[in-house]
């Protein structure tokens, strides 16, 4: 069974930096897009970042020029660096991936990481 985890939030003063990373394993012939959204309380889920198979990257304006996506298709992973964090950052950060395997392509999540920013 395809599962992703993800590591790597935690606390961070404003202006700090976090990276998280998300790998994929069991099963996997092959990944597509592969995304980060995240949660914050009373709020619905949204797409922060996305990456295609390719490379090509799109970011949600509150994030632009402060968070790098980048994945490497050797080891199934996706990463968030994420610079200048700010408060309103704050959020569980999901993993999701457009997976291939034996029963054809599917979506996966992780369970998420939890990234506070706060002084």
């Amino acid at each position: 069974q395809v599962q992703l985890v993800e590591s790597g939030g935690g606390l961070v003063q404003p202006g700090g930096s976090l990276r998280l990373s998300c790998a994929a394993s069991g099963g996997i012939f092959g990944i597509n897009n592969m995304n980060w959204f995240r949660q914050a309380p009373q709020k619905e889920r949204e797409l922060v970042t996305r990456i295609t198979s390719g490379g090509s990257t799109n970011y949600a304006d509150s994030v632009k020029g402060r968070f790098t996506i980048s994945r490497d298709n050797a080891k199934n992973t996706v990463y968030l660096q994420m610079n200048n964090l700010k408060p309103e950052d704050t959020a569980v950060y999901y993993c999701n991936a457009v997976i291939r395997t034996t029963a054809g392509w599917g979506d996966y999540w992780g369970r998420g990481t939890q990234v506070t920013v706060s002084s």
